[in-house]
Parts: structure tokens; C-alpha cells; sequence
């Protein structure tokens, strides 16, 4: 088992056409060549990108295709119309790699995709991946292994280190959820964390954060509540200055509130084990587990 996407994902390319969608579609075949069943490109309906179909919308390439699940590789100011298309075409997973769309749009958007049942990873996230069998997004897929380590980030580069980390001391991952740093995205760690939960392969889950808003103090009153299974966490940006974006939109400390210490805090007294460094993830997770025992 794993969470969100397996070897039963049947995904199409919004923007397939374009620089970007094109590439990642490319390896995301090579990666699984049944995964990708086609694109998606207003007026290109007909053409094929690199073997695939590419249809007018994204109702023609669920009706020719029965895709559930749609990337996203629009422009910003197309992205909005591209989640809501994707949900009313009856899409039940959709992420959204582009980034820089608005808060507002994103707001719109989130809100139809719930009131459609369906599922929104991102905006501005790499995807995920459920290794050996399906990747959805522009993570590389080679660094990672099939294992029962669960890991939710919020950032795209941190994700790489920790699962390089984890792969070399030969700890396997079920599947790694990368849910963007923007102010505003879809499923983030409560849902994320609640699926794990119920995830038969997941034996123990990472959670990578950083400064910025509420969601990690939201995510440890959780974790403390509903979660029995061992997480560790990482949280970045110890030294960052307040009132200063670092990276993500999202990542920035405001009035003094979400600071990595307040977040660091909340998750230990909610249990996690909290990692000084990405290389100290895995020896504390093989700590949980065997106390769990």
C-alpha cells in the first residue's frame, strides 16, 4: 500500500505542451511508462508529445483516458482555471507544480476542488512519489527506495537530503508528499499525516518544516491526539531573522509568531523527536521504532 498514487494512477499533463510540462512528463513516463496516460493543451487537442495524446481539455482526456489524477505546469495566471477544469472533469488528485499564483486564486480554487470530493497537492510544490511505482511531480526519482517511512515537506530541496539520508542507511520510504511553502496550499499535515496513519505499509513518518505560519504547532497537537505511529521531525530556519521571507513564500516570521523554536517546542511536547540535522533523521527514527516496540 501507500498513500495518494500507486501503480493504479492514471495521470495527465496540464501544460503538456509547454517547456516544463514536456520535460517532466518525459521522466515521469520513464519512470513508470503506464503512469502517464496523455497532456492536456487548449488547442492542441490531436497533437502527441513524446508519445502521448494531447486533447483540448481535460474532460476529453478523462473521457479518452479514465485519468484520475493531473499535474499541473501552467503559467500563474492560467493555474486557478486549471485546478477548477481538473475538478469538474471529475479529477480526484490534482497537483500543482506552479508557483507564483496568487493567494486569493489559490483560495478559489482549493475551495472548489473540496466542494467537487477531490484532492489538491500544492501549489508551488516538486509533487510526490510512491517509490518503485509511481512518480507525480519533478522529484529525481533514483534517490529514492521502496520502504515504510512516510514523509510530508514543505520544502522541495530538504525533501532530497533527508531521503538520500534515509536511503543510505537503507531505510525504504512509502511515499514522500511534497505540499509547497506557499502562505496557502492544499493538503497539508493533519490530512497527510491522518492518511499515514491509516496506511497499512507506513510503519513511521518524517515531517519536514520550516518558519513561517501555524501548521507544524497544528500539526504536533495532532500528532499528540490521533497519531500511534513513531515521527520524527526537522524544522528549518533556527537562525532566521523575523520579518524576513527565506525561500518560500510562506517561510517568514511575523510578529514573533512561528519562529523554529516555538515549532520545535510544540512537537516535542506532542512526542516527536526533533532532528538538528537531516543525517540525524534516520537514527532517531530506528530510536522510535524500537521504543515502540
Amino acid at each position: 500500500m501507500s498513500i495518494l498514487i500507486n501503480k493504479q494512477t492514471r495521470l495527465i499533463v496540464q501544460g503538456i505542451t509547454g517547456r516544463d510540462g514536456c520535460f517532466h512528463a518525459s521522466k515521469m513516463r520513464s519512470y513508470n511508462p503506464s503512469i502517464v496516460v496523455g497532456g492536456v493543451s487548449p488547442y492542441k487537442g490531436g497533437e502527441v508529445v513524446d508519445g502521448l495524446p494531447v486533447f483540448h481539455s481535460v474532460f476529453d482526456a478523462v473521457k479518452e483516458t479514465q485519468a484520475n489524477t493531473s499535474i499541473i505546469f501552467v503559467p500563474a495566471p492560467f493555474a486557478k482555471d486549471a485546478i477548477i477544469e481538473a475538478a469538474d472533469a471529475g479529477i480526484r488528485l490534482i497537483i500543482c507544480i506552479t508557483e507564483g499564483i496568487p493567494t486569493l486564486d489559490v483560495i478559489d480554487a482549493y475551495r472548489w476542488v473540496q466542494l467537487k470530493g477531490a484532492q489538491l497537492i500544492g501549489p508551488n510544490c516538486p509533487g510526490l512519489i510512491t517509490p518503485n511505482e509511481c512518480l507525480a511531480g519533478i522529484l529525481p526519482g533514483n534517490i529514492f527506495q521502496k520502504g515504510s517511512i512516510g514523509i510530508i515537506s514543505r520544502s522541495g530541496t530538504l525533501t532530497y537530503e533527508v531521503v538520500h539520508a534515509l536511503t543510505k542507511q537503507g531505510m525504504g520510504q512509502s511515499t514522500v508528499v511534497g505540499v509547497g511553502g506557499d502562505p496557502v496550499v492544499g493538503l497539508y499535515y493533519k490530512e497527510l499525516l491522518a492518511l499515514f496513519e491509516a496506511d497499512e505499509e507506513t510503519k513511521a513518518m518524517v515531517l519536514i518544516g520550516e518558519i513561517g505560519g501555524n501548521a507544524e504547532e497544528e500539526a504536533a497537537a495532532f500528532i499528540a491526539q490521533s497519531i500511534s505511529k513513531p515521527v520524527v521531525a526537522y524544522i528549518v530556519g533556527r537562525t532566521a531573522p523575523p520579518d524576513k521571507q527565506m525561500g518560500h513564500a510562506g517561510a517568514i516570521i511575523s510578529s514573533g509568531e512561528g519562529t523554529a523554536q516555538e515549532k520545535i517546542d510544540a512537537l516535542k511536547d506532542a512526542g516527536v523527536s526533533v532532528a538538528l540535522s537531516p543525517s540525524e533523521i534516520p537514527l532517531l527514527l530506528n530510536q522510535k521504532v524500537v521504543n515502540s516496540r
